[in-house]
């Protein structure tokens, strides 16, 4: 799961980011700005090329373009980055609020990293589980969207944001993940439950959640 999930995680969650930031550093806001569209244009290009042109992808290439255009409407990077950290709070809202539907996000978002069985999906467990995997990511999001806001509002110039992103960025996110995949095998993956190791892929190499 971590061979198939992981690395789209990573292209999309980073590389338009770093595209812009080069782009910044090198010749200013409006090549940051094409840099980072090319970049996500091209992670499209290659999820289509692989046979995944589900919602999620194409919600992200849409709001790539909105992104855009507050830049180049703006000319503000501080506006262009404002965007991205306000939609990371709508999804902290977003899996606060799946919880309280009794539809976890986080367990919509591990089945797409895993076919999980529909008998297992079903299951109370597999709600109970995702449920809190979807509390931590959302008070997580919020949290780290509060932050950034915070840096991007006060601080002086974007080296204080740059130096936010960097310590609530990849770091927490990865040891999120990793808490997320041993959290589900731990609880869904257990002997008293026969079938859901087989079925959730168990092994000491295996994953499933965001």
């Amino acid at each position: 799961m971590l061979g198939r999930g992981l690395p789209g995680f990573l292209r999309e969650g980073f590389l338009p980011l770093a595209a812009f930031y080069a782009g910044l550093r090198l010749s200013g806001l409006l090549v940051a700005i094409a840099a980072a569209a090319a970049a996500s244009l091209a992670i499209y290009g290659y999820e289509r090329a692989a046979g995944r042109d589900g919602l999620l992808v194409r919600l992200s290439l849409l709001f790539v373009a909105v992104q855009t255009a507050i830049g180049l409407g703006t000319h503000s990077a501080v506006a262009y980055l404002a965007a991205p950290v306000l939609l990371n709070a709508a999804w902290g809202l977003l899996f606060l609020g799946s919880v309280a539907i009794g539809r976890p996000l986080a367990g919509a978002l591990a089945c797409a990293w895993y076919p999980f069985p529909p008998d297992l999906r079903a299951s109370a467990e597999f709600r109970s589980v995702f449920a809190i995997e979807s509390v931590v990511w959302g008070g997580y999001l919020l949290a780290r969207s509060a932050l950034r806001l915070g840096a991007l509002t006060f601080g002086d110039g974007l080296g204080l944001y740059l130096l936010v992103v960097a310590g609530t960025g990849l770091p927490v996110m990865l040891a999120l993940v990793a808490w997320s995949i041993w959290f589900a095998i731990r609880r869904l993956g257990g002997d008293d439950e026969p079938g859901y190791g087989d079925a959730a892929g168990v092994s000491s190499g295996s994953a499933s959640s965001l």
